[in-house]
């Protein structure tokens, strides 16, 4: 996972809504540029995780073993509680949840 994409681009690097929003968030959680696209692709491809487990069944061995392993990711990024412990939660994360643990 240390070779993968840590970030990704923007489509169209000078849209006003999404320069808006990243000044927003920039201005109260301060990270730099590079820094700030890497905190908006992670819940990105923790969601898209998320989603392919929750096609497979309830009792499928997969779904069992990584769908633990990423909630054990989360409650030690405290992005989650121990109650909410369902795949259901890591859907509702947002790029606030990621910046506020960052604190």
């Amino acid at each position: 996972m240390a070779d993968g994409k840590t970030f990704k681009k923007p489509r169209r690097p000078y849209e006003k809504e999404r320069l808006d929003v990243e000044l927003k968030l920039v201005g109260e959680y301060g990270p730099r540029c590079k820094e700030l696209l890497r905190v908006q692709y992670f819940p990105i491809r923790i969601r898209n995780n998320a989603c392919n487990l929750l096609t497979f069944d309830k009792k499928n061995p997969r779904r069992i073993f990584e769908g633990e392993a990423l909630l054990r990711r989360m409650f030690c990024y405290n992005l989650l509680d121990e109650i909410q412990n369902k795949l259901d939660y890591v859907l509702a994360l947002t790029v606030e949840n990621f910046l506020e643990c960052r604190l």
